[in-house]
């Protein structure tokens, strides 16, 4: 089975500083019929003006995944890191018991990032921290595993039975991922042109997956996809 969620159909909050499309509820945006999925709780696609950003607040008890596509973003917390976060990095926070942050779109150009929240599968940890960069050639024509449960394949360490991966699909390139039993699948199309299993989708596109063997990303124009594997 397959829902696809179009970009439009997304939350939209314009603050001036801050444009930002919820793809679950959040903030101001609330719909019951898309309070996540799975585990899956936030995908905000933000685009944050040069110099401006987000004061120091607080987190606990979630997974916080930033995906940065254009621009860079500073980043500053409580637990004494202090990174500038560019495209092709990928930044992890588990929040645990407590963690206060800022994030400000560094330098003259705006910043447009996609910032997740994944549920963990255990609460009231000390807070934790990594960063990792993955250059385009391990995604290129084929999915990356950028964050896992286990830490494999140099990823990124979350606490909760999901993978993320991504890929950038152009052409005639095509990137399969398969589904263990029982799995399911959120894809989001960051940017770009792509077809999930047949279906066409634009960027903010997204599609849930379920009872499906596989996932198949194809026919893509200039495609940045990011593909979940939930319980």
């Amino acid at each position: 089975m397959m829902e696809v969620r179009k970009s439009n159909e997304r939350g939209y909050a314009d603050h001036g500083w801050l444009r930002s499309f919820h793809t679950f509820s959040f903030a101001d945006y609330q719909d019951p019929e898309h309070m996540g999925f799975g585990p899956l709780r936030v995908i905000n696609d933000d685009r944050i003006a040069a110099g401006q950003g987000f004061g120091t607040h607080g987190h606990r008890d979630m997974e916080i995944i930033t995906y940065v596509l254009q621009g860079s973003l500073a980043h500053k917390d409580s637990m004494g890191n202090g990174s500038t976060i560019l495209p092709g990095d990928v930044q992890r926070m588990s929040a645990g018991t407590g963690v206060r942050h800022s994030e400000f779109s560094h330098g003259t150009a705006p910043t447009h990032l996609l910032q997740i929240w994944i549920e963990p599968d255990v609460r009231g940890i000390p807070p934790e921290y990594g960063q990792t960069h993955f250059d385009a050639a391990s995604k290129r024509g084929k999915l990356r595993l950028v964050a896992s449960p286990d830490g494999r394949e140099a990823s990124l360490k979350i606490h909760q039975d999901a993978d993320l991966y991504a890929a950038l699909i152009d052409g005639e390139e095509r990137a399969v991922h398969r589904l263990r039993p029982g799995r399911r699948a959120y894809v989001h199309v960051a940017l770009g042109k792509v077809t999930v299993n047949g279906a066409p989708l634009e960027a903010g596109d997204a599609i849930k997956v379920t009872n499906a063997p596989e996932i198949v990303l194809e026919k893509g124009r200039d495609a940045e996809v990011l593909v979940f594997d939930l319980p």
